[in-house]
């Protein structure tokens, strides 16, 4: 596995250049985010920079602020406090249509499989959705509807609607959570092969080896906060922060 090297911290007026690459291309950052709900801080402070390219995998104990962070880079939720970044400028509905984000549990449309791939495609292009079911395993099934689909099988549509938009930038909410080692093994393949295409892929994950396999660089969450941000192999060979270090040898974190 390659090593990329980690982007310092960002400015809130200007994103910095991705260490050693050029300055074109996304990089999504974060200032200063800060969310509250119920009176609990859920997110704290946190600053972020990733580079443009390969997968960061984002991980930490439960309650630590994933899946909202997620939510946050991709706008679905705004923050109470801090901004997020698309390049130089202010993250906005236009920069959004160059992501994509598949949740943990699939949200499909009650239509068939290609169907589903279609409505994305609009006006529907029947060669490039075929090319992406077949890209997925899926499809032998495209004229099947996508309700009757297993676990696996869904989430593996809903990568193949995602990815029909062309994102620079692909957001996955543990995507492989409760699925068969089969169906897995599967999308960590189509991960593998988009990274390789220039996909910027950002993903949430509680399985390490899954994280060892597959990050080129880890974010850890702790209460919120930001505690770590390292290169994967630096990350797993010594973590420096002490409830990394905790979660990765298995010892229960808050």
């Amino acid at each position: 596995m390659r090593e990329v090297p980690v982007p310092p911290p960002v400015s809130c007026q200007r994103v910095l250049p991705f260490p050693g690459r050029a300055a074109s291309g996304p990089c999504l950052s974060a200032c200063g985010l800060r969310y509250e709900a119920g009176g609990r801080v859920l997110i704290d402070g946190l600053d972020l920079s990733l580079g443009r390219d390969g997968i960061t995998m984002v991980m930490g104990p439960n309650g630590a602020g994933k899946s909202l962070l997620l939510r946050l880079l991709h706008g679905l939720i705004p923050p109470e406090k801090g901004s997020v970044f698309w390049g130089d400028t202010l993250l906005d509905a236009e920069a959004r249509k160059r992501q994509a984000m598949v949740f943990q549990k699939p949200v499909l449309l009650r239509r068939s499989v290609a169907a589903n791939v279609d409505f994305v495609l609009r006006p529907g292009d029947p060669v490039r959705c075929d090319a992406l079911l077949e890209r997925v395993g899926l499809l032998a099934r495209a004229d099947q509807p996508a309700r009757l689909l297993s676990g696996g099988e869904q989430q593996r549509l809903a990568l193949a609607r995602a990815l029909a938009t062309g994102p620079n930038l692909l957001f996955l909410d543990e995507p492989t959570a409760s699925l068969d080692p089969a169906s897995a093994l599967m999308i960590e393949d189509i991960l593998r092969e988009e990274r390789s295409r220039g996909t910027k892929i950002v993903c949430v994950t509680h399985d390490i080896g899954q994280a060892r396999r597959l990050a080129d660089d880890v974010v850890f969450l702790s209460q919120g906060r930001l505690v770590e941000h390292r290169a994967a192999a630096a990350f797993f060979k010594a973590p420096a922060a002490p409830a990394a270090q905790a979660y990765l040898e298995g010892r229960l974190t808050l």
